[in-house]
């Protein structure tokens, strides 16, 4: 329940989180629930088969001193068919722990053992209980001076909350339900101190697509906006945030996350199923959360993982014999350190890598350092002691070719791994990690050591809350003192602690059937030759470098282990947005063309579609028939291609007929190394061949045809200039005798016109 309201954003007060932590412990009231909470030991009590379960909720102090109260509360749950009565809690305090193997003992343990569990405490102090009926639960608080548990020297001691009453079918009290838990009991500061670094991770799942705008700063298109629900108040980035500016931690940061809300705060769009991307809406939560991050590592220390947090195990067993596969792990490194520089203004190293769940073999050595990584944070419980030395050495171990393997402590590291949401579950982490951390120090050794503690890479608001919870604890610095990973990983290595890298037959089977296949890397190798072809006919050519190189990093990303199909489906649809983009430059198809006569001009057209200019092509026209069709004195001719952005070209190809008849003719386009670039195109030209006495011929009938049409013209002019004469005479022979008339001296008359 609290973690649905974490992933829903809301943010959670403490009283709103005590109140989901205890309906979390009501609900295991239910027979379901029950049976999975409690499972009584095989040698335990015929009492405890009644079935009384006992949560912790807290304890404070979680360390306490000379002087405190310590107080406990919690619930008591009766599973069992009867009801209990004359029933109460009380605390028992077990003998101190001598290791931390008797510690992990300890806290397997589930049912109670008359004459090895320890007895009560004072009853004055207990929480009496009349009566608890079938299936009902009870609060309880404990409250008990710390000089009443009559604690001696420094260690961890076992604490066990027990719910002693009688029932009907057992009328002597016994002991019904056991918890278990550990006092850290340091009162004053020792005079050796361990140093304790603890990873703070900030890390997320790939959210940014290939794809971005077609405008000048290339707005980028993110997958969905699950990501603003991690940043919102309440998210899981977000408390990671809150809750690390004010504690003694090294940040370890994945410079993808910071570039991703960077590009949030800067404007962004979201994948639409079926649409067209829309317009992202959460730019004011992503600047709130980089600015409060900015201020949160001010004066810390930052490590920088290489961009996108390769899975180095993956690289190492499925990608390294894939040509190209290494060569991006440097760039990854070199982007990191402009991330953290760029957006959080302070500075980082970047010497640092972490293979998942710190588990190496000597091939995930040597591809971490590939990478310019000198420092592998990996885990005891990979690289492992033998025992020999008794005690735990430091962090730091010399492992060869001038590497440090960073060995974080395997119990520390996964002690918040579970189900934190549960206020039982949560309280009973924190004592244990305390218990851990008290008995390392209190180790046989003279020297001062180095320990590291790094958590899962992704935990859980509940697991964030619970880890804060144990490292503020730990601040009062009476066994431990604050310390840092570049600080750790430069202590002074223990010249008897292991440095042997375990062999590749050593590692973990369950880490590695979630790695990367090898047609992953197969699939990334595809996709950037075809980024190296198409960019060099670009005119801006980081503007698809830069994304797709981004997107290279992401393909990698350790956030796809247990995501095979999501991982897939992510390096299918780049590949498939980067082959539409080359396509937007091509060789507009051609019809089928006729060339008539000796010599003409063929025009071909190639189309550029993208928003920016390409050059650097060649654009050659072929043909299939150099007998009959050639271009120049050759089958084949070319042209360099310069085509402005979102315009068509069109080059003009003189050719030659030398004999008749249908010739296929293909046009392609190469880049300036000979590459071929896009689908060829065919057409066929219709070739015609014209001999000089076909001209003759030809020329003597265009003659013919002038003359007959002189003639015809001449003949038509006679025919009209007698019908003009004729008409003429006509209309004299029709006038009136008695007619104005004029009279010379030869006595003849003419006719004047009016």
């Amino acid at each position: 329940m609290a973690e649905a309201a974490d992933i829903l954003g809301a943010s959670p007060t403490p009283v709103r989180r005590r109140w989901l932590r205890r309906a979390v412990v009501l609900l295991a009231g239910t027979p379901v629930l029950a049976a999975l909470v409690y499972s009584p030991a095989p040698k335990a009590q015929a009492a405890q088969a009644s079935g009384v379960d006992v949560q912790l909720t807290s304890m404070t102090p979680a360390a306490p001193v000379k002087g405190d109260t310590l107080t406990i509360t919690g619930t008591v749950v009766n599973n069992g068919s009867e009801t209990i009565n004359d029933a109460h809690v009380g605390l028992r305090v077990g003998p101190l722990l001598a290791d931390r193997a008797s510690i992990d003992e300890a806290g397997e343990r589930t049912g109670f053992r008359a004459g090895i569990d320890p007895g009560e405490i004072d009853p004055a102090h207990a929480v009496k209980i009349a009566s608890l009926p079938s299936k009902v639960n009870q609060e309880f608080t404990l409250t008990i001076p710390v000089n009443k548990l009559e604690l001696d020297k420094d260690g961890v001691y076992q604490l066990g909350v027990s719910l002693s009453g009688v029932t009907e079918s057992r009328p002597s009290e016994q002991v019904l339900g056991i918890k278990r838990t550990f006092l850290p009991w340091q009162p004053e500061a020792a005079a050796k101190r361990s140093q304790l670094t603890y990873v703070w991770p900030l890390i997320s799942t790939t959210h940014v697509t290939a794809e971005t705008g077609s405008d000048e700063t290339q707005t980028p298109v993110f997958l969905d906006d699950s990501l603003a629900e991690e940043l919102k108040s309440g998210g899981r980035l977000e408390r990671m945030v809150a809750l690390g500016k004010d504690l003694p931690i090294t940040w370890v940061i994945d410079p993808d996350l910071l570039y991703t809300v960077d590009a949030m705060t800067k404007g962004y769009r979201v994948r639409v199923p079926g649409g067209k991307p829309v317009q992202g809406k959460n730019k004011a939560v992503a600047e709130q959360w980089l600015n409060s991050l900015e201020a949160a590592v001010q004066g810390k220390k930052v490590v920088a993982l290489p961009f996108a947090d390769p899975d180095l195990a993956s690289l190492a067993h499925r990608g390294k014999d894939v040509s190209g596969t290494l060569g991006q792990l440097r760039p990854a490194t070199d982007k990191a350190k402009d991330a953290i520089d760029t957006v959080l203004h302070v500075p980082a190293s970047t010497d640092f890598s972490w293979p998942v769940d710190g588990a190496i073999d000597p091939s995930i050595v040597n591809v971490a350092t590939s990478a310019g990584a000198h420092n592998i944070l990996t885990r005891s419980d990979s690289l492992s002691e033998s025992g020999a030395l008794g005690y735990t050495p430091s962090a730091a171990r010399p492992i060869g070719a001038g590497a440090t393997a960073v060995v974080a402590d395997a119990d520390l590291s996964t002690a918040f791994e579970g189900d934190m949401l549960s206020a039982g579950n949560s309280t009973l982490a924190v004592q244990r990690f305390l218990a851990h951390s008290l008995s390392l120090n209190l180790q046989k050794t003279d020297e001062q050591r180095s320990f590291v503690v790094a958590p899962q890479r992704m935990p859980s608001v509940s697991q964030v809350e619970t880890m804060a919870d144990a490292v503020r604890a730990l601040q009062a610095g009476r066994w431990t003192q604050p310390g840092d990973l570049e600080s750790a990983a430069a202590a002074k290595p223990d010249p008897s602690a292991a440095t042997q890298v375990p062999g590749a037959g050593q590692y973990p089977e369950e880490l590695r059937k979630h790695e990367l296949p090898v047609t992953a890397f197969e699939k990334i190798r595809t996709t950037q030759n075809t980024l190296d072809h198409f960019k060099v006919i670009l005119a801006a050519p980081d503007r698809v470098e830069i994304p797709f190189g981004n997107t290279t990093n992401r393909e990698m990303s350790t956030s796809w282990r247990g995501r095979p199909a999501e991982a897939a489906l992510y390096r299918d649809q780049a590949q498939d947005y980067l082959i539409g983009l080359t396509e937007k430059v091509k060789i507009i198809p051609k019809s089928d063309a006729t060339l008539s006569g000796h010599s003409a001009t063929i025009p071909v057209s190639v189309q550029n579609s993208l928003v920016q200019d390409v050059h650097d092509l060649v654009l050659r026209v072929k043909s299939a028939n150099p007998t009959r069709l050639m271009f120049g004195d050759k089958g084949q001719a070319e042209q360099q291609v310069t085509v402005q952005g979102d315009h068509t070209q069109t080059i003009k190809f003189p050719a030659n007929a030398t004999a008749s008849g249908p010739v296929e003719v293909t046009a392609q386009l190469f880049t300036k190394d000979g590459v071929p670039y896009g689908k060829e195109r065919k057409f066929t030209v219709d070739a015609t061949e014209v001999t000089p006495t076909v001209m003759l011929v030809i020329a003597g009938g265009v003659l013919l045809l002038v003359l007959a049409g002189i003639k015809m013209y001449a003949s038509r002019k006679r025919v009209a200039a007698r019908a003009a004469a004729e008409e003429s005479t006509q209309q004299s022979d029709e006038s009136p005798d008695t007619g104005p008339q004029s009279t010379d001296g030869s006595g003849t008359s003419e006719t004047v016109d009016r």
